[in-house]
């Protein structure tokens, strides 16, 4: 685009709503681009140095050039700035802030000029329109958008919105799913953020989220929020896990979801390249929505461990491969949909880790109370899991053991607490020898055998635990080679609480002096509400009759239950 003199008035209006037309944008904002490029020439003709000034009216289209002088109190540059007492010259009514213009006569537009003109118009309208794409799409993140391929770069798809460009990345894309050039194809809107080349639209088809939308799309029950979505799992382009739930009972979900003959499920696999899809019944109990999860497998025994969301699944000899699916997709994606960490185990190797443990605690007693095979089994049998249990129970458990007495059961106790003194010291030996100052053990929650473990991982001091976090205490996960793989902790072992582990650490720092007590997690304190209408007992509007034929249908005497007037002080 050039700009010469020879063009009249109306033409720079034309060119202006015609470009803001083409791009979509306001027209002042390329009324705006064309001032500054004729600007930038005038400056370079009359001098850079000088404050020019170029206006467009906008309802005749015509130029007018202006030379800006400011009044100023102490003048810097004289091309811009004069002082007070030369403005008076010029006009007695001038003060700082005044500002003289000059006119100036038209240019001519060169080829270097139109060239530079024509570059400062193009950049300030390609501007306006990838603010105007920024503004348009930041609000319509989380939704559906249809396009139309652009071109294939890299693995890399450019979508042509029409208005807009947009990217689907390799590592958004449908593995395997090939789009041609002029393909129309549907993404969703994850992303829309400015970077330095302009606004960029991310468009995916492997997020989870985008096949909850294609739902929404199929399945009005969905749309209208009668059926939630809480949660999707995806492996894009092969299998795919979604929980529903209704808040209409008289509703299923799955049946909805899936429609007449599936015809609304396979709407959905159609759109993803034939990825196959269960549908679960989403519940708040975590047990059932991980059994439900694991679908098509059967689900024989679990056992939860909320503390580290994982939970441990039994499942038929026969079933295990099932559950666990091709490559360990069913088990992966029940995991991703759940939120929980899932270990599977067939019964037979349930059965055997139990016997193991079972052993493991026999042999444990035999050693530590000098019992015979037969006692230390009686025990494991019980369910008592270490000596501890033993030395600190009621004899009365000890002594209920078919075959016990209460002299067996004070022996078994003694000889426990026996056992703990002598280990105690072996630790304390050992926690010397490994240079763990005493002041550890005064930290409230700290054990012998956690000062040992201390010991072992070069926590010698209360600074040293004080600078620990409660991942160092319990553990952490981390992501290796695309799996999840659990790091231990220092007192792994010990099992410590989030909380137990957090409070330990904070204690260390009080008695290191890093904080003071005041800065310690407080518990939070429940009130109970009292009714006041029950907890004041009006003993005059209570209806004395009701109450005497109650108690006759109970076949009790009033006057014989309750004592005559001064006997309850006597009493007392």
């Amino acid at each position: 685009m050039s700009i010469g003199v020879s063009a009249n008035r109306l033409e720079l209006l034309q060119i202006a709503r015609a470009v803001a037309a083409e791009k979509s944008i306001d027209e002042s904002i390329v009324i705006e681009a064309i001032e500054e490029a004729i600007q930038k020439a005038a400056r370079s003709r009359y001098g850079a140095e000088n404050d020019i000034r170029a206006k467009i009216d906008t309802k005749t289209g015509e130029l007018s050039l202006t030379r800006n002088m400011t009044v100023v109190e102490e003048v810097e540059n004289d091309s811009q700035e004069l002082n007070l007492a030369d403005a008076k010259k010029i006009d007695k009514t001038a003060e700082i802030g005044t500002v003289f213009s000059d006119e100036l006569p038209p240019i001519e537009f060169g080829r270097v000029a139109s060239q530079t003109a024509k570059q400062v118009i193009t950049q300030k309208v390609r501007e306006a329109e990838r603010q105007r794409q920024f503004e348009e799409y930041k609000d319509r993140v989380g939704e559906i958008i249809s396009g139309i391929v652009k071109r294939v770069e890299y693995g890399n798809v450019i979508i042509d919105l029409g208005r807009a460009e947009a990217i689907i990345r390799r590592a958004d894309g449908i593995p395997r799913e090939n789009l041609q050039n002029n393909e129309r194809v549907r993404a969703y809107i994850y992303d829309v953020r400015e970077e330095v080349r302009g606004p960029q639209i991310f468009l995916s088809r492997a997020h989870p989220d985008f096949m909850a939308a294609l739902f929404s799309q199929e399945v009005p029950e969905v749309y209208e929020g009668i059926i939630e979505i809480p949660s999707v799992a995806r492996d894009p382009g092969s299998r795919a896990k979604i929980a529903v739930i209704s808040n209409d009972g008289s509703i299923d979900p799955v049946g909805a979801c899936v429609g007449m003959r599936g015809s609304r499920v396979q709407a959905v696999v159609s759109e993803l390249a034939g990825e196959k899809i269960d549908i679960i019944p989403w519940s708040d109990d975590p047990a059932t929505f991980i059994v439900n999860a694991l679908q098509p497998a059967e689900v024989a025994k679990v056992v939860l461990d909320e503390e580290d969301q994982r939970i441990e699944v039994v499942v038929p000899d026969e079933q295990l491969s099932l559950a666990i699916g091709r490559r360990g997709q069913n088990v992966r994606l029940a995991s991703q949909l759940t939120g929980w960490s899932i270990d599977i185990l067939t019964e037979e190797e349930e059965s055997e880790r139990r016997q193991k443990e079972f052993a493991e605690r026999t042999q444990l007693f035999i050693a530590a109370l000098d019992v015979d095979e037969v006692i230390a089994q009686l025990l494991a049998t019980e369910g008592f899991t270490d000596v501890e249990d033993l030395a600190y129970v009621d004899l009365g458990e000890i002594g209920a053991i078919e075959g016990f007495d209460e002299d067996t059961a004070e022996e078994i106790q003694a000889r426990a607490r026996d056992y703990l003194d002598r280990l105690s010291a072996e630790q304390d030996a050992k926690r010397k020898e490994l240079g763990v100052e005493d002041a550890v053990l005064e930290v409230e929650g700290v054990v012998l055998a956690m000062a040992v473990k201390f010991g072992e991982n070069d926590v010698k001091t209360v600074d040293d635990l004080a600078g620990l976090v409660t991942d160092d205490l319990r553990g952490w996960f981390e992501t290796k080679n695309g799996e999840r793989v659990r790091e231990p902790g220092i007192l792994e072992e010990f099992n410590l609480a989030s909380e137990d582990a957090e409070m330990m650490i904070m204690r260390a720092r009080v008695a290191a002096g890093w904080i003071s007590e005041e800065d310690l997690p407080q518990p939070e304190v429940v009130e109970e509400e009292v009714d006041e209408a029950t907890a004041a007992f009006d003993v005059e509007s209570m209806d004395l009759a009701a109450l005497e034929a109650e108690a006759e249908a109970l076949g009790l005497d009033l006057d014989a239950e309750l004592p005559e007037e001064g006997e309850e002080a006597k009493a007392d």
